[in-house]
């Protein structure tokens, strides 16, 4: 079995993305360490318009590997107030570093209380677990 990473100051959603809150009431979204160890290398990343509203549960952007193609869903509802412009021209960020630098959009969460309904990084990682049997 695989070793990946789970940070404990994030939250986790069951479509592999990670939220951690940043001191602005703001947070960031990006994908976990199973989730870009399963896609392989990187090559395109694409991310929405910033002032996009999103709902939890929305595609906001697409992740493109040598492998697979795949939808990134916003864990949270929420605008979105950033994107990691340098994930244009340098993907494979996401591989080197998921949980920093790697990171996709930054969003202001709808609700104060939007990351009570994720993961934390041992339930998260009980999941993971779970469907790698």
């Amino acid at each position: 079995m695989a070793d990946y990473d789970y940070p404990d100051e994030n939250r986790y959603s069951t479509d592999d993305e990670w939220v951690r809150a940043d001191d602005d009431s703001q947070v960031l979204i990006g994908i976990t360490d199973y989730a870009q160890q399963q896609l392989g290398d990187i090559v395109f990343v694409e991310t929405p318009q910033i002032g996009t509203q999103l709902n939890a549960g929305d595609a906001f952007g697409v992740i493109e590997s040598v492998k697979a193609v795949s939808d990134l869903y916003c864990p949270i509802s929420g605008r979105v107030v950033a994107v990691n412009e340098a994930l244009e021209d340098a993907p494979e960020v996401v591989n080197q570093d998921c949980y920093g630098d790697g990171w996709i959009i930054t969003l202001e969460p709808a609700a104060a209380n939007a990351l009570e309904n994720l993961m934390s990084a041992v339930e998260y990682q009980a999941f993971v677990a779970e469907r790698s049997e």
